[in-house]
């Protein structure tokens, strides 16, 4: 059974704008996918509708065989019920939306806490909920790489390390799948390389991820499979490596000739 179906997903912002135009695909566990495509092509709306940012207009989401929208059938599209759905996926997005107020340890903790505060248990296991609470948002922030900077404000960290903070803030909750939003857009190419090590350890760890890239080279070595988007539809998809050294479709062709082959 895969971990995430998108089936026949729609969604137009206005009368003349449809940015999506009946996407299905599956992810299996411990999957990464890279989606690829030229901007407008409907990717970063295919992950805000994943994430519930957006509403589909048409079509089905469904994690771990659990139908989580459909959007014919209004039971599905309660407002009350999107932040639980939320935590079935975590996103990284291009800009690193840090609370600018609290440190990296803070930011990481921060969701988690929150969802604690609702449980009926809180106030008679606080100190012992919070202090796991404290070690899993450390060992995430040692796993990125940032052990040392835990105690530092996102003003005092580069932007680099205020991307790691935001992956690390994404894992915390333990998501079914971890989506990137063109997550080194942002970034000087300096930085770009700390992130995307980061990324591949995570895949190499069998993380069921989905990244929005642009990063050619990452994308054909870390993927497992890629999928090409082109006006609001998937044009083309297979193993990373066979999509983006010998694509099949003519706009794919198109798209990927835009980049030096020979830096790949």
């Amino acid at each position: 059974m895969s971990v995430l179906e998108v089936r026949d997903l729609h969604k137009q912002f206005d009368r003349n704008t449809q940015v999506l135009r009946g996407v299905s695909f599956s992810l299996e566990k411990g999957e990464c996918v890279a989606i690829i495509g030229s901007s407008g092509s409907g990717k970063t709306t295919l992950l805000r509708c994943l994430n519930f940012l957006e509403t589909p207009d048409k079509g089905q989401i469904l994690v771990n065989g659990e139908m989580l929208f459909d959007a014919a059938d209004p039971a599905t599209r309660r407002e009350s019920e999107i932040r639980t759905k939320r935590l079935h996926f975590g996103l990284v997005f291009q800009n690193f939306n840090l609370f600018p107020q609290y440190t990296a340890l803070e930011n990481v903790m921060l969701a988690s806490e929150l969802l604690a505060k609702a449980q009926p248990d809180f106030k008679q296991n606080k100190k012992a909920i919070l202090a796991q609470l404290r070690a899993h948002a450390e060992e995430l922030l040692t796993q990125v790489g940032l052990k040392d900077k835990m105690s530092l404000y996102p003003h005092q960290l580069s932007g680099g390390q205020q991307q790691r903070v935001a992956i690390a803030r994404a894992l915390a909750l333990k998501p079914d799948v971890l989506c990137f939003d063109e997550p080194t857009s942002a970034l000087d190419p300096e930085l770009t390389g700390e992130v995307l090590r980061v990324i591949r350890a995570l895949a190499d760890q069998h993380m069921t991820m989905i990244v929005v890239t642009h990063e050619m080279a990452f994308a054909r070595d870390v993927a497992d499979r890629a999928i090409f988007m082109d006006g609001g539809v998937i044009v083309e998809q297979g193993p990373a490596r066979d999509v983006i050294e010998h694509p099949q479709n003519a706009r794919t062709q198109q798209f990927l000739a835009s980049y030096n082959q020979n830096a790949l």
